[in-house]
């Protein structure tokens, strides 16, 4: 399905949580959708198109053959948004009609038989609202490229061309569709003739043999220069604006790799007759996973320097490919069921991690999927993974299907081991190859080829929402050598889970630092549960759900010294993170030299990261000297975890740490990026003593006007910087400035977002205003991005501007909804004002520096360790 970026998801949406927890999902006016009648099956569909790029028009001629799947019926329903509508054929007959700007309803002359039926619709498209995209250059953006591309998931096909608008009909189609040269169209399948007309224009013919849904037939017509590889002889091309053939190799060129791993883990060869990914402007998701044919933002297009950190470009690719098996050869019966293809194409991108960098890193992916489905579960919503009570179908596709299905996925893998998973998965697809899919498919398909029945599982995580909260305390009986561990179901009793985890004893000697283990599973399945451990000696440490498998959260309530051990030998790398979040949170001197010790030895950039994150929220001064240090880390994710920490002490000795990486450069842009948003938060607290604010704003500027560059990363983190600027009228001067048309794109979303948050604390006209202004705009990311800065407002001013939005699209209903209810919810609770703030900043800054005096006075009343590291008891 449709994916966004992860740079676009984190920036866009994270900030519209309505800070409640266990919101319902279903908005007002939601109500059950279900896969409607047939009145028989599509077999093909063929659309001939002439289009006008300059006028943004489409001549259409859409003719469905339909085989009625009974007698009788004298009139047919077609999905058609203000088509245009000219005539309607059937059987070569012209045929009564009435359209609503919605729906077409043919009256037929002559009631449906058994013979199918020839269905010819002729129409004229102009300025189509959705699904199909027209974009070129304009006075503001004279350089943007002349494109036309589609987007059908998750109904909006019926915008460009009369259907039966639903997964659950697949048809065999193709695609006759003539433009203007030098401009090419790409489409599903396989490419039957091209034919070369006056005038300069030229016919393209497509055509798809394999059935699909009408979701996913596509087109894209731009002047692209064309990257051809290959795999076991299927072509497998890379279509790009000219100029980008080298970031297009160096972003999609492992694709024939990812096919043959695919191909292989899902037991099926890559069904199509091609592979074509199609890199396009202003596209509205990351990627969209056309049957054959995928498209994807060019924003994924990576440069040199973009490749050494941005991670999601290979992700994104493995992602869309992944759907060409699930969603494409398997098609989902209804959108409910949409988790089926998500999740797997979200797990899939694990899978590939997995083969190609390790267990490690892959279990990290893992780790940030739970945080995601975490995240919008605690401050936006719960609900069933399956659900079809909604507004519009959109709706669902959401951390729920995506990042919670794919550790669904996982959690299947562990209850089956690798190579059950394997045969489940495979007889899945074999079963169901170009046919349609539910859950229930996926039960049978599991039970078929293991014999394992996972409804308890699915009941517990598929079909009802939420996930399990634990908290698990550890003690040691040293007469009877026995390790009691106790786990508590912190979360409602009417959502207790019924659970088997495994448990890791760890034993580290002084002659052997490679820990032994002893493992058990247990059954959780109460509110509160002890267990008992007869062992041989005290264990170093204790790794609850060890591999963490086990979609939940966890609460740690160890020693120090078990959760040291843990932190320094556990062989699991989230077992290590979790360690130092746990220590974190017990704070103190001895925590911060722990996460100091194991910084240094920590082989993995992931822990690392984690590490200074736990130091960052350490109110000690030794958290920050170690942070200061920690930024010189060889890791630009490091680097950029750490600059993020250091910006939790706001302190002039830290903004001088920072500064050089905006200033001198770092070879990371995200880690400029940061540095920016760190100077900028540290500039902007009331604390003294702080940086002069022409300085600051010198050095911003600067940045502006030196460090323009990939998808404008290292500027946006600028606007950033200046939104957490709030008393500076010239940070506000330079934002606004930003938001202006012209400003190129990314950089100018990056300004609006950045508008709510520079006034969060308190009204300001200029900001209302602006975003007034910029709310009559009807370009979807400028709308997500007022709408983001919105719903940060502590205005009541911010309601109406929100109701004003145009609401064509149901995300865009949907995020409106939610920041109404995030402002109302502010409104209408205590609000502190700016001086309380500063004062509490204050007193802060005061607690810090007495629990860091007193942590130095307490560690040097304290010998250290002769190795220097606190050895596990």
């Amino acid at each position: 399905m449709p994916q966004l970026d992860a740079h676009t998801w984190n920036l866009v949406f994270s900030t519209l949580d309505t800070e409640s927890k266990y919101k319902p999902f279903a908005l007002p006016g939601s109500q059950p959708h279900y896969t409607p009648d047939r009145p028989g099956q599509v077999q093909h569909i063929r659309l001939q198109l002439d289009l006008d790029l300059e006028s943004e028009t489409v001549l259409g001629l859409c003719q469905i053959r339909l085989q009625p799947i009974r007698a009788g019926i004298r009139s047919l329903k077609l999905d058609a948004v203000r088509l245009g509508i000219q005539s309607v054929r059937v059987d070569g007959e012209e045929q009564s009609y009435e359209e609503d700007g919605e729906t077409l309803q043919i009256q037929l002359s002559q009631p449906t038989g058994e013979d199918p039926l020839s269905l010819e619709i002729a129409y004229r498209l102009e300025k189509p609202q959705r699904g199909l995209y027209f974009i070129k250059p304009s006075a503001h953006y004279p350089d943007k490229p002349v494109q036309v591309w589609t987007q059908g998931e998750d109904e909006d096909s019926r915008y460009w061309f009369p259907c039966f608008d639903y997964p659950g009909q697949l048809a065999t189609s193709e695609l006759v569709v003539t433009v203007a040269d030098p401009y090419r169209a790409i489409s599903n399948g396989r490419l039957l003739a091209v034919e070369q007309l006056p005038e300069g224009r030229t016919r393209y013919h497509w055509h798809q043999d394999q059935v699909h849904p009408t979701y996913l037939m596509t087109l894209a017509v731009g002047d692209f220069v064309e990257i051809q590889d290959h795999w076991q002889g299927i072509p497998v091309t890379y279509w790009v604006e000219k100029g980008r053939a080298a970031d297009a190799k160096r972003s999609m060129g492992k694709t024939p790799a990812m096919i043959e791993f695919f191909s292989n883990a899902f037991g099926y060869p890559y069904p199509y007759p091609k592979y074509a990914q199609v890199c396009v402007a202003d596209f509205i998701f990351g990627g969209m996973e056309n049957t054959s044919t995928t498209l994807l933002t060019d924003r994924c297009l990576m440069d040199e320097r973009a490749a050494l950190d941005y991670l999601w470009t290979e992700s994104l690719v493995a992602h869309e490919l992944a759907h060409q098996w699930f969603g494409d050869l398997l098609v989902i019966k209804h959108w409910s069921h949409a988790w089926i293809k998500e999740g797997m194409a979200t797990y899939a991108e694990v899978l590939w991690e997995e083969y190609t960098t390790g267990y490690e890193e892959a279990a990290y992916h893992r780790y940030q999927d739970q945080q995601a489905y975490l995240n919008e579960d605690s401050s936006r919503y719960r609900r069933p993974m399956v659900t079809h009570v909604y507004k519009e179908a959109i709706e669902l596709y959401d951390c729920h299907i995506y990042q919670k299905g794919g550790c669904v996925y996982h959690m299947i893998r562990q209850q089956l081991g690798d190579n059950l998973f394997q045969r489940a998965i495979q007889t899945f697809v074999q079963n169901h190859a170009h046919h349609t899919v539910e859950t229930v498919d996926l039960l049978r398909a599991i039970d078929q080829a293991t014999g394992y029945n996972l409804a308890p599982l699915f009941d517990q995580y598929v079909f009802r929402g939420g996930h399990p909260d634990y908290k698990v305390a550890y003690s040691w009986d040293p007469d009877a050598n026995l390790a009691k561990v106790t786990v508590t179901q912190t979360q409602d009793k009417e959502y207790l889970f019924d659970l088997r985890i495994p448990i890791v004893f760890g034993f580290v000697s002084a002659s052997s630092p490679i820990p032994k283990l002893k493992t058990f599973t247990v059954r959780i399945h109460e509110t509160e549960q002890s267990f008992y451990f007869p062992l041989e000696e005290k264990p170093s440490f204790i790794s609850f759900d060890h591999g963490n498998h086990t979609l939940k959260t966890v609460e740690l309530t160890y020693g120090i010294p078990e959760l040291k051990a843990q932190l320094y030998y556990a062989p699991d790398s989230i077992a290590r993170l979790l360690a130092a979040q746990a220590l974190a949170k017990k704070g103190g001197v001895e925590a911060v030299r722990a996460l100091e010790t194991a910084l240094k030895q920590e082989p993995y950039w992931h822990v690392r990261v984690e590490i200074c994150k736990a130091l960052g929220s350490i109110s000690l001064d030794q958290a920050f000297e170690v942070l200061r240090t920690t930024i010189q880390d060889s890791s630009p994710h490091v680097r950029k975890a750490a600059i993020e920490a250091l910006s939790q002490q706001k302190s002039l000795e830290n903004f001088q740490a920072i500064r050089p990486f905006l200033e001198q450069g770092d070879p990371s842009y995200q880690v400029e990026a940061a540095a920016a948003v760190a100077l900028g938060t540290i500039a902007g607290s009331a604390l003294e003593p702080k940086p002069q604010e022409a300085e600051v704003i010198a050095l911003f500027q600067m940045a502006l006007e030196q460090k323009a560059g990939w998808n404008e990363v290292v500027r946006a983190g600028v606007m950033s910087g200046l939104a957490q600027m709030k008393r500076s009228e010239k940070a506000l001067d330079l934002l606004l400035h930003h938001t202006q048309l012209g400003i190129p794109q990314p950089l100018r979303l990056a300004a609006i977002r950045a508008l709510g948050t520079y006034a969060s604390e308190q009204e300001n006209a200029r900001v209302l205003e602006c975003l007034g202004d910029l709310g009559r705009e009807t370009f979807f990311f400028t709308q997500m991005a007022v709408i983001t800065a919105l719903s940060q407002l502590n205005s009541p001013k911010a309601i109406p501007l929100l109701q004003s939005l145009d609401t064509q699209d149901g995300r865009i209903e949907r995020r409106i909804s939610e920041a109404i209810q995030k402002v109302q919810s502010r409104l209408g609770g205590d609000q502190s004002t700016q001086q309380l703030r500063e004062e509490l900043d204050q007193l802060k800054k005061n607690h810090q520096e007495l629990l860091s005096r007193l942590g130095s006075l307490e560690a040097k009343a304290e010998s250290p360790p002769a190795n220097g590291t606190s050895s596990p008891s």
